[in-house]
């Protein structure tokens, strides 16, 4: 049996407070995943790790616990993300996995779009 045919679940809990549960892939994104499903997640960076507009909120800490650590690039991103918490994650870097199946992510209130471009002293065009 391939690895790939076992359908993982993953549920976002969007800014009203609704519950969309969707059946994904094992390697899957939560930015791409939100994305192709047109959830409110903007990715304005295209998923690479340079801002925090994918912000999400894991719900259970066990899930939390089972994801890698984010790492120097994503934790700078997520110095910057509204409503910060203690489960936070930038939903470009969480790839779903079995031990993921079942994950609620809550997308948080309002996002904050400042990119590692804002902080590099570059002048804007004009």
């Amino acid at each position: 049996m391939p690895k790939d045919s076992h359908q993982l679940h993953v549920t976002f809990i969007d800014k009203e407070g609704d519950e969309h549960i969707f059946e994904v892939a094992s390697g899957d994104n939560l930015l791409d995943i939100a994305q192709s499903e047109e959830l409110e997640m903007e990715g304005a960076c295209g998923g690479s790790c340079a801002c925090s507009t994918c912000h999400i909120i894991v719900e259970s800490q066990d899930h939390y616990d089972l994801m890698p650590e984010p790492d120097d690039d994503e934790n700078d991103m997520l110095d910057l993300a509204f409503g910060l918490t203690e489960t936070s994650r930038l939903g470009c870097q969480v790839k779903m996995a079995k031990e993921l199946d079942g994950l609620r992510v809550r997308l948080p209130s309002m996002t904050r779009n400042l990119q590692k471009s804002d902080f590099e002293g570059g002048k804007k065009g004009g």
